[in-house]
Formats: structure tokens, sequence, C-alpha cells
């Protein structure tokens, strides 16, 4: 790009631009951002004196390493030696969260030891795809996860247009390096996406593909639902049926259950029928709920009537519950795990401080009037969409943090955490809570699974990735595996150290033991053929809506496209601040 160019690129000012430099033409002293890139459309912030402390002591490595090694610099920085560097830079700037040696600098090899071991048994207990009609859903989490400068129709950080910074100094801080380039087509939360990323490209033995019930409030747009069908054929971008088609599918190929799936929650009596439709259809392994969905109908309401929130201890939630129940017992042979209830609390959409918008408030009396039944609460109930707003950032970066019960309070993962302390059949699962914060917000990171081992222990918290909205999981396995929570913060507040016993328990032998899997050995489970997709039948194509599979679906299919559009991709070149 000429010099001429540049202002064509940017909306800041001529005496703005004279105040940085092009990010692209910078040279790459970290696989991490070590300072605030701007994609022109606001003023970047000077490097803050941690950043130039991390930038200056990875350069220092890389530059020691390069030369040993006898490459150059970038060179080091683009392989595992780079990744190795910046960890060490970090720990040594923030504190020590990642298991990381100098000698993973100069030895591929020395990580072997530090990574996740080859035959760990991994429990996904979080997984998404979207059926095929549908294109444009989710696209601003893959951008999230993907990092600046961004791909398709993303030119900032879709969860965080004013620019405020992560722990680290970013405001788009990449999380998964396997996103970095990737264009984002229309395919990358479809089917073949999905088995690769997972039975490929990550080492997951098995995983629970599940769901969502539709209407989420402020996240989703439209007229709110007000029948299970209107659900299903307007929200839904994966129905019950589709999700067990794609397990009996995977399972069938790999000889073995390498795959869970959810049942939809629709709570109330006047939508029993779609509850007892999907056990005499599908015989789901367990069931996804989402209290802040508007699935819910009250008793004598009809379809006239919008459908509605919800709580778990409430008259809609104990009518499906007593159903579940019965057939708890008559599939227990055959789906000895019927009784788990997954239950999405968290990433609240308004600030309501209530069960039905995901506060823990209705889980204790729910677990104590339904003990044979496992609550597992996605996401672990955390309020905060994310941790860019200053206040729950800083107070828990603060000297004198406001605290709840003696530990700095999470806005509702604290409350859950405590509440649930004595309540056995209460699990913890962490999906997108853990991958949103473990590369950007560290220490958010290790206040909260500090908390859950604190009051739940580690045979009560789940891994759970919420892919394949950040793309394969493997990045999520390896940094779980190799995240410590600095030793100050275990002394300061009583945190316990997370040992490799932890981690094995949280990142699949809980699930193994709640979904009574036979074997904790991957090898024991067959792989999935390399022809698998050579091998997909025509009914699971039509199915999940394959492009002339799905007659019945062809017009929605076309209004959804020509709702959407064809986005153009605006190459941007970012900005970095260079002078006060």
């Amino acid at each position: 790009m000429l010099q001429d160019d540049l202002r064509d690129d940017t909306w800041l000012s001529d005496a703005q631009l004279a105040r940085c430099a092009r990010a692209d033409a910078a040279e790459p002293f970290s696989p991490i951002p070590t300072q605030l890139v701007s994609n022109g459309e606001y003023m970047p912030i000077p490097q803050t004196e941690d950043q130039q402390r991390v930038e200056a002591r990875a350069k220092q490595l890389a530059d020691g390493a390069a030369k040993k090694l006898g490459i150059s610099r970038r060179a080091f920085l683009a392989g595992a030696g780079g990744m190795a560097a910046t960890f060490l830079a970090m720990n040594e700037v923030y504190g020590a969260f990642f298991d990381v040696d100098q000698e993973e600098m100069f030895d591929s090899s020395a990580s072997e030891e530090k990574r996740p071991p080859r035959h760990l048994f991994v429990f996904d207990d979080q997984l998404h795809m979207i059926r095929q009609s549908v294109t444009g859903t989710n696209r601003a989490l893959r951008a999230l996860a993907q990092g600046y400068p961004g791909a398709a129709e993303f030119h900032e950080n879709p969860f965080n247009p004013g620019g405020l910074l992560d722990e680290l100094g970013g405001a788009w801080t990449n999380w998964n390096p396997a996103l970095i380039g990737d264009p984002m087509d229309h395919e990358i939360f479809h089917f073949v996406n999905f088995v690769k990323s997972l039975f490929f490209d990550s080492q997951m033995t098995v995983g629970l593909l599940s769901n969502i019930t539709g209407f989420l409030p402020v996240f989703v747009v439209g007229i709110p639902p007000k029948s299970v069908k209107e659900a299903r054929d307007n929200f839904e971008v994966l129905t019950a049926d589709q999700t067990v088609g794609v397990r009996n599918f995977v399972n069938k190929l790999a000889g073995s259950q390498r795959l869970y799936a959810h049942g939809l929650l629709y709570p109330g009596r006047p939508n029993l029928f779609e509850i007892q439709r999907q056990i005499d259809l599908n015989k789901p392994d367990s069931w996804k709920g989402y209290c802040v969905s508007l699935a819910a109908k009250h008793r004598g309401e009809t379809d006239a009537q919008e459908m509605h929130a919800w709580r778990l201890d409430g008259q809609d939630a104990y009518d499906t519950f007593e159903l579940i129940r019965k057939y708890q017992i008559i599939l227990q042979h055959e789906r000895p795990s019927f009784g788990n209830i997954c239950i999405h609390k968290g990433f609240a959409p308004t600030a309501d401080d209530t069960p039905e918008n995901g506060n823990p408030e209705d889980i204790p009396k729910a677990a104590r009037d339904w003990p044979t039944f496992n609550f597992i609460i996605y996401h672990s109930c955390i309020a905060p969409v994310l941790f860019y707003k200053p206040e729950p950032l800083n107070n828990l970066l603060s000297q004198q943090p406001v605290l709840r019960d003696g530990v700095p309070d999470i806005r509702w993962t604290t409350r859950f955490a405590q509440l649930a302390q004595d309540l056995p059949n209460v699990y913890a699962e962490v999906g997108s809570t853990f991958a949103s914060t473990v590369i950007t917000f560290p220490t958010v990171w290790a206040h909260i699974i500090g908390q859950l081992l604190k009051y739940m222990g580690s045979r009560r918290v789940m891994f759970g990735s919420d892919s394949l909205w950040y793309g394969s999981p493997q990045w999520q396995i390896e940094a779980f595996w190799r995240f410590q929570i600095p030793e100050r913060l275990q002394e300061k507040w009583d945190y316990p150290e997370i040992t490799e016993h932890d981690k094995r328990n949280m990142l699949g032998l809980n699930s193994a033991r709640l979904y009574h899997v036979g074997s904790t050995k991957p090898r024991k489970f067959g792989p999935v053929p390399a022809d698998w997709e050579s091998r997909i039948p025509a009914d699971l194509k039509h199915l999940l809506e394959f492009p002339g599979f799905a007659s019945d679906n062809l017009s929605k299919m076309k209004a959804r496209y020509l709702a959407e559009g064809a986005t153009p991709d605006h190459t941007r070149y970012g900005w970095v601040r260079t002078r006060v």
C-alpha cells in the first residue's frame, strides 16, 4: 500500500495518524499482541508499562533463542518456541499462570511433558453446530476468538466496540491461534467442520452435542415464539431431532459411543407433548435448558400467548421434571444419564438479578426436590458477558476487592459456588467461561476456577469448550492442562493448587461418571474413518437441511440467504500508538 493511500483506510485524523504507526508493518515481537491495535476507528492508547515489559522480555528471549538455533527471530516467533517465549514473558510480568519451561524454546519435544498427555481422556461437555440452512448465526463468537485483524464482515471486536482493554492490554486478542487467517466462510459451524474440528483436529475422546431452545432476549431479534413449532422453525439453530441424527451417525461410524446428545427443554404442562415426542423418537442422553430463553408455558396457556422465561424451582419446570423422572426409571439401563439436567445460566442479556435471567437462587430448592437428577450448570452462572467493562475486572485486580463471604465477588459465579457447596448433585460447567478468560483475563479465570475448586471440589467441575463457536477445542484443552493458579492468589484467598488429578477429573473423568461411559481409555474408542464424509447418508443430509436435500426448507433457506446478503471483505490495516 502506498503512503498516500493510508488515509483512505482509517477514520483517524491526520493529526492522530501522525502519532501512530501501521501495525502490519511493525516487527512482530510476540505471537500474542503486547499493545492495543486499533482498526482505525478509534485512537489506540499508548503501550502500558507492563506490556512494554512483556514485549521487551519476549524480544530478549527470542533473540537469544533464535541466535542459538541459527534462525531469524521472525522464524523463531512463528514456531512453538515463540509461543513458549511469550508465555514465559507473560508469567514473569503477570504471574505464573502457565506451566512452561525455557527448554521449550529450543526443543519442541520438551513441550511434550507440559502438553496434555497423548492418552488423556477428554469428555467435552458442550459442543455446538448449526443446521446447513443457517449461515449467519454466532459468527461474532468466532470473530471474537479469532482476534485482530478479523475476517469477513468484522473489522472490530464485535463484543468490545468501545475498544476497552483486556488484562493483557489488548482490545481484540486472539484466543485460538489456529483461527488466525481463517476467512470465516459460511460453513464454519456446519456438519463437515464439526466432525473435522472435533474428531480429527483435537484429542477429544467423547463429546456432548448441545443445542439451544431458540429465543434468547437481546441476543436474538424477531417476534418471540408462541409455540414450540415457532421456536423450532424460526429460532433453533439445531433441532433436537438433528442433534440425535448427528449422534447416531457418528457413533455408527466409530463403532462406539463418541458422541452424546441433548434433548431440548421446553418447560410447562402445555409443552409436555414435545418432551414426550423427543423421548419416544430420540431418547436423548440428557437435557439442555435455558432459563432465560422464552421457552416455557404456564398451565392453561395456549398457542395464542407468547412463551416466557422460567426458573428451575417453578411449576413449569416441575411439571416437566415429573415426566423426565418417570422415564429416568423406565430408561435407566438404555439411557443411564437421562436425569442429567444441563442448564444455561450466565452471560446475562440484562442486569436483572433474577433466576430467570441467570442468577443461581433457584438451584438449591430444585436440587433438593429432585435428588435423582444431576443439575449441571453451564457457564457456572458467570454474569458478565465479557470482562472488558472496567467494573467487574477492576474488582478482581484490586488490592481491596468487594468480597462475598471472604473471597472476591464474581457476579453470580461466587454466589453459585457457595450455594452449591453442600449440594452433591449440582455441578459447574465452564464452557465459554474458560475460553473467554484464560488468554485475555487470566487473573479472572484464576479466581473463577479457584472458587469453584474451593467450594465444590474438582469432582464437580466439568470441562466444556462451547466449540465450534471458537474453532477446534484443542487450544482450550492445552491451555486447561497448562494453567495454574499463581501461588500469591492461592495463599491470599485459600484457593487450592490445581493438581494433575484435578485436571483429569475436570477434563473428562467427571463427565464419564455422570454419563456412565464404559471406559476412560481413549484407545478403547473407535476412530471416525477418514472417508466419513462420503458415507453421509441421504436421510441425514435431508435432516440437516443440506442444499438440494431439504426441499421443504428451500424457501426458508432462500429467505435467510437474502436477509443475510453477500458481505464484502473490506481489508483494513491497523494502527498502533507511537507518540503520546
